[in-house]
């Protein structure tokens, strides 16, 4: 705040020197202060004093006498007019001396120094006045912006520096997106073919996959100016401010073509038009056809290739999505075990590992996760690092930023009673034995009772193998998983906790999809309107349900089968699996955290003091963390994870 203020202040310093400079030339072409006398004073002066030098300026009806005498030591200014007459003047001259007298032409005034006299007052106030009206205006401040709301608000890149290298886990969107590289590059080619390269491209698919580097990339290779824009940056306070600033976005792209613009969450502006409850937005309906207008209407646009993202394509406008606009759709999914191990690869580059990290290993741990929650885990790896005042960055740091990601920082503040301890750790337990006795369930990686989030544990769980489909023994299998921790509940302690909420909800919404959405119920392969759709978009509103009371009868008495059946699956596993529940609760109660080699040992019976033995401390070692960090129960636990994952 103070380096701003200086600038102001030094702002300033210009008009300051223009209005001392103008007063100094004031105050050089006046006159000095000089004594008025009258003709008898006049005529005593003359007589009695010495004056040194004297002017005589003579007019039509006066002379005008001015000169200097000396008082004593201090020299007098003085001026008089006497009349215009021989016998004055003869008086005068008489009494002057005449070799230091001036005679001055009274007619010969300077007429431009006048003009200057009277104009330079009334330009200091008219160059005062505007900038003042400038100052109050916000002109050249941010809030010049206010009067700029018709200008376009995208952002220009001359060269963008994120290339193709800089992108992962999309090997096809990349090439998809490569011949829009090769027709910004080389366009007379395609055009001696008779192709029309794509005008626009649509980019969908879940937050974090990377749809905004993508397009940037594809600048980068191309070499060409990139604009990016959100889709609220064009609506306005003013009907047709979002109108204006498409066209003037699109006239300054005209300028640099070629060109990409990247406009992201265009559902923004994009949404279907008429629809929804209570009527449209005129200003986003007018944004959207100026929109449509630009990209395909009575101009052409060449050299010019818009992209947008967006995470609800089936909200956007049937206009925006047709021909001749969004011509390529790209989904952009999210990354399979080699994508996300390409991502790590590329977010590493900057970080210092262990020697025994392994990338692929950590692919095969997060399922599901986007290119940002990857980027986050290696960030949050590195920060937990500097905390543990550790050199390079070890599988602990990794391992806890993987749950800091998924479920929150742990909360081992939280301390639980030895009845609320042993309920948690049979909960999890339940879960686990379903996960290693169940045929089609997911693998456990690791339990812990340790609270993390809303969570008092949680199991990790990854597929045996990435499927692009699952089956319904797979669906069964895990809302089996899912009633585990409830039905170890009841068998062990004859009564149930709230624990298990989160559970039931997912359990009974998978069921639920089952039946309505899958047809894999009794009630054969019908899709059942469940009135899920949002009455905002025009789509379930005053609509016909076509659900009748009886099928929503036949529905619900689905539902409650599935799931009460997984739940007598998880009980009866339970039952024949009882003895190696109650090792792996056992062993929970004590060391809180399991890793799925450690849980395999305790099934066997074997002892696993040994993996939390606390070593002693290297002081050589700048990677060694003290017996007293919270990281040090975890740590052998983390070393033998990518040995179970291979």
């Amino acid at each position: 705040m103070q380096k701003n203020n200086k600038r102001n202040l030094w702002g300033y310093l210009p008009y300051l020197i223009v209005l001392v400079a103008i007063f100094s030339l004031f105050s050089l072409n006046q006159s000095t202060p000089s004594k008025t006398l009258s003709y008898d004073q006049l005529m005593d002066v003359l007589e009695n004093r010495k004056v040194e030098e004297s002017s005589l300026s003579i007019g039509t009806n006066i002379v005008t006498v001015r000169g200097v005498y000396k008082d004593g030591e201090k020299e007098v200014s003085f001026h008089s007019s006497v009349p215009a007459t021989d016998s004055s003047i003869e008086k005068v001259m008489d009494r002057l001396d005449h070799s230091e007298l001036t005679v001055l032409d009274a007619e010969a005034s300077n007429a431009f120094r006048d003009l200057m006299y009277s104009l330079i007052p009334l330009v200091v106030v008219v160059i005062m006045g505007v900038w003042m009206m400038n100052r109050m205006n916000g002109v050249g401040s941010a809030n010049a912006k206010a009067f700029d709301f018709g200008k376009s608000r995208a952002k220009l890149e001359s060269k963008t520096k994120v290339k193709f290298d800089d992108v992962a886990g999309c090997d096809e969107e990349k090439q998809e997106m490569a011949e829009i590289i090769d027709y910004l590059k080389y366009p007379a080619k395609f055009k001696k073919m008779g192709a029309r390269i794509p005008k626009g491209i649509l980019l969908f698919g879940h937050p974090g996959t990377g749809k905004t580097l993508l397009a940037k990339a594809v600048a980068g290779e191309a070499n060409v100016p990139f604009y990016s824009i959100s889709g609220s940056d064009f609506v306005g306070m003013f009907v047709g401010v979002g109108a204006s600033r498409v066209r003037d976005m699109f006239h300054h792209a005209q300028q640099t073509a070629p060109c990409i613009i990247f406009i992201d969450e265009i559902d923004a502006v994009g949404r279907q038009r008429g629809a929804g409850f209570g009527g449209g937005h005129d200003e986003r309906e007018q944004t959207l056809n100026q929109l449509l207008v630009e990209m395909d209407g009575m101009a052409d646009n060449s050299g010019i290739v818009v992209i947008a993202a967006t995470n609800r394509p089936d909200v956007l406008d049937p206009a925006l999505l047709r021909a001749g606009r969004f011509d390529r759709q790209i989904t952009v999914a999210l990354p399979d075990r080699k994508g996300r191990e390409a991502i790590l690869a590329v977010h590493a580059r900057n970080k210092h590992f262990a020697q025994d990290i392994d990338l692929g290993a950590l692919a095969k741990r997060t399922p599901g996760f986007s290119g940002a929650d990857l980027e986050n885990v290696l960030n949050e790896a590195a920060i937990l690092a500097v905390r543990d005042k550790v050199d390079v960055i070890g599988m602990t740091q990794i391992d806890e930023a993987i749950d800091r990601v998924m479920m929150g920082p742990a909360k081992k503040s939280r301390t639980y009673d030895e009845k609320t301890k042993k309920l948690v750790a049979y909960h999890e337990a339940g879960h686990a034995i379903i996960g290693l006795f169940l045929e089609n369930a997911q693998v456990v990686q690791k339990v812990t009772i340790i609270p993390r989030g809303q969570a008092g544990g949680y199991n990790l769980m990854t597929p045996k193998e990435e499927k692009l489909m699952n089956t319904k023994n797979d669906l069964l299998a895990t809302i089996t998983s899912y009633m585990g921790g409830r039905t170890s509940e009841e068998m062990f302690f004859d009564d149930v906790t709230t624990g298990a909420s989160n559970d039931i909800e997912r359990a009974t919404n998978l069921a639920k999809d089952m039946v309505t959405l899958y047809g894999m119920s009794d009630l054969g392969p019908i899709k059942y309107n469940t009135g899920s759709e949002n009455v905002f978009l025009g789509r379930d509103y005053n609509s016909p349900n076509n659900v009748s009371g009886q099928v929503a009868f036949e529905i619900d008495e689905e539902v409650r089968k599935i799931v009460n059946g997984c739940h007598a699956k998880a009980r009866e596993i339970i039952e024949a699996h009882k003895e190696e529940l109650v090792r792996i609760a056992e062993a929970l109660i004590e060391y809180e955290t399991l890793t799925s080699e450690q849980i395999g040992k305790v099934i066997k019976g074997e002892s696993i003091a040994e993996d939390f033995a606390v070593a002693p401390a290297q002081p050589v070692a700048p990677t060694e963390v003290k017996p007293e960090t919270p990281a040090e129960t975890e740590q052998p636990a983390v070393k033998e994870l990518p040995k179970t994952d291979d």
